[in-house]
């Protein structure tokens, strides 16, 4: 196993584990797509599926094969050896909402972490057949080919997304309102579709909260390996320890102009 210690590039043994989870996950969501699944209502009234746990307790047999002493953060199973240098964080299903609905907007997202920090990312859309894989040292690829966030200098410019207009509450109403009044464009819902679109170069800005590091430490590789940008709403690197609050842009210029709107 190579030493990451001082290393720079994600060795290709995590790479080719991760683009083989999506083998494990992938499977298994299109099995259950459109499929009458009893609805469970987690405390944060999230939904919860037969499909969601089916995944992840796959994921995590897949992952303790390939690397025993790796850690493990679950979205519905929690964490195994969190305190290991290298921990896998998994949400089998982002978009249960979208997935009991039979939209096909849902995914799997897979980051591998370093002493905290995002290493490696990958978001898989089971049903539209898209697959993003980001990670340190290596550009990120859609479907295995090369892709590049778009230039976006000025807000008025901007295509803006979130997944739900209700996360913004209170305060938060105000905030996104500024922001809504400056874009050029807004839409909401996609959940980790989303962020794949602004690594891509559709979307350019992307504000969420009421997130958990499952939802988005695995957008932080693949963001970053296509120039884009993705901190918490301080500007602040993304990591295990982060708060609920992320915003993404694909130009360095409009996140800086969200951020000082969002600190306003």
């Amino acid at each position: 196993m190579a030493n990451l210690a001082a290393a720079s590039v994600t060795p290709p043994e995590f790479l080719s584990v991760a683009q083989n989870l999506v083998e494990v996950s992938r499977p298994i969501l299109q099995r259950y797509y459109r499929t009458r699944l009893d609805i469970i209502s987690k405390g944060d009234e999230s939904p919860v599926t037969k499909a969601d746990r089916e995944c992840e307790t796959a994921l995590r047999h897949a992952i303790a094969k390939a690397f025993p002493t790796h850690g493990i953060i679950g979205e519905e199973f929690g964490t195994e050896r969190g305190d290991a240098e290298f921990v896998w964080v998994l949400d089998p299903l982002d978009g249960t909402r979208a997935f009991v609905t039979g939209r096909p907007t849902f995914g799997t997202l897979i980051a591998l972490t370093q002493g905290g920090k995002p290493l490696l990312g990958v978001i898989d859309m089971p049903i539209l057949h898209d697959t993003w894989v980001g990670a340190r040292g290596h550009e990120t690829t859609l479907n295995g080919d090369p892709v590049r966030a778009r230039a976006c200098a000025d807000l008025g410019h901007a295509y803006f997304s979130a997944a739900l207009p209700q996360m913004f509450q209170g305060a938060n109403r105000a905030r996104h309102d500024k922001i809504f009044e400056r874009v050029k464009s807004a839409t909401y819902g996609g959940d980790c579709y989303q962020y794949g679109m602004v690594a891509t170069g559709f979307i350019d800005l992307v504000i969420e909260r009421t997130l958990g590091i499952y939802d988005f430490l695995s957008l932080v590789p693949i963001l970053e390996g296509a120039s884009a940008h993705i901190t918490d709403w301080q500007g602040k690197p993304l990591t295990t320890t982060s708060g609920d609050e992320v915003v993404a842009a694909g130009d360095r210029r409009i996140l800086d102009q969200a951020i000082a709107i969002l600190n306003g």
